[in-house]
């Protein structure tokens, strides 16, 4: 069974980060990626990177005037292209939009950055840590008496970067098949993690949120929403937002305190914290897991990244997959008729060159 976006042809232009996580994406959905690598890579890769998973390898050398106009050959037969260089990169190497739309009028020409493809900012280097910087994002993570911690670059790169380039490519290439034209997708990480970030400023707007850090309901400062420790050094997540699943907390913690019935007043939140805080740490995470397990409760265990794909639910759902022995992420969303699947490890860089040549009429000796 094909994916939902069979049919559908983009070239990747390697780099790290968003950019090929967009290109994994779309890929695993069943479109066709030909990743562009380096000349100088060729016959290299990490087969076991999974970003580069589902994609076919070309390897070109970009300082080729000849390589280049065969690349725009390629470009001319397909529905997208995906780049994440600093602005005007592409410009330079004769593969702007620009020249590309020329070539191809329906062509998705889609972009990755951080600060954008223009602004004061745009030519500056920067990464995931910085970009949520500017967004107010990373002002609102941690402890009040910290200093906002390094997170994982899910924000920036993955969830305000790759993934919004995701929807950009899809969105425009369905603006193709209703009459449109090719156009730029310009997707900034500052844009999409600021997109991501709306409840909180409507929270700030309505007067709902506290500057301050763990001041609220959603940044650590609620008793019932937070991390804790266990007695064996591992933590539970506890999220019992709701007055219904807040009376099943407390009655598993074996909590009658009649304090804890004003779940909303911020002033007794520490009080109530180090409470639950005490009761946590008399029993070990699995212990604590056995109690909660099947309840309404909202509380999970904290799970490392051997432990995720192990626990019974991601195993009944296989939401991790193992292929060559390598357990991975199992792609996302499900379909129900158009089933996105892996169809392979990363290949090593170069490794189609003679099958995308003969696909595409390209000259072979182009690409070495």
């Amino acid at each position: 069974m094909a994916g939902p976006l069979s049919g559908i042809k983009l070239v990747e232009f390697a780099g790290i980060g968003p950019g090929p996580f967009c290109g994994m994406i779309l890929a695993d959905l069943g479109a066709e990626v030909i990743r562009i690598d380096r000349a100088s890579q060729h016959g290299q890769g990490n087969t076991i990177d999974f970003q580069n998973r589902s994609k076919l390898s070309l390897s070109a050398d970009l300082k080729n005037s000849k390589t280049i106009e065969e690349i725009k050959k390629l470009l001319a037969s397909v529905d997208g292209l995906i780049e994440g260089f600093r602005p005007g990169v592409m410009e330079r190497l004769g593969l702007g939009p620009e020249e590309c739309l020329k070539i191809n009028s329906n062509l998705i020409y889609g972009r990755m950055t951080g600060w954008g493809q223009d602004g004061p900012l745009s030519k500056t280097a920067g990464h995931d840590i910085n970009y949520i910087a500017l967004t107010g994002a990373l002002e609102l993570m941690g402890r009040k008496e910290d200093t906002p911690p390094p997170p994982l670059n899910l924000v920036g790169d993955f969830g305000g970067g790759g993934m919004f380039l995701a929807l950009g490519m899809v969105s425009a290439l369905l603006n193709i098949k209703n009459g449109g034209k090719g156009q730029v997708v310009d997707a900034a990480m500052v844009d999409g993690a600021s997109v991501l970030m709306s409840m909180f400023y409507a929270f700030k707007a309505s007067g709902f949120w506290l500057e301050q850090r763990e001041s609220n309901m959603l940044d650590g400062g609620a008793h019932f929403y937070d991390t804790y420790e266990c007695s064996d050094g591992k933590f539970l997540a506890v999220g019992a937002i709701e007055p219904q699943f807040y009376s099943i907390l407390l009655e598993k913690l074996e909590i009658s305190d009649t304090k804890f019935q004003n779940q909303h007043d911020r002033e007794l939140w520490p009080h109530l914290k180090k409470i639950i805080k005490d009761k946590i740490k008399e029993k070990t995470r699995d212990e604590w897991s056995s109690i909660f397990d099947g309840t309404d409760a909202c509380v999970a265990p904290v799970l490392n990244l051997s432990e995720a794909p192990k626990h019974y639910h991601m195993k009944s759902r296989n939401s991790f997959v193992e292929i060559d022995g390598i357990i991975q992420p199992a792609p996302a969303p499900r379909f129900s008729e158009t089933a996105a699947k892996i169809k392979h490890p990363a290949l090593k860089a170069g490794e189609n060159n003679n099958e995308i040549c003969e696909q595409y009429n390209l000259d072979r000796t182009c690409f070495s």
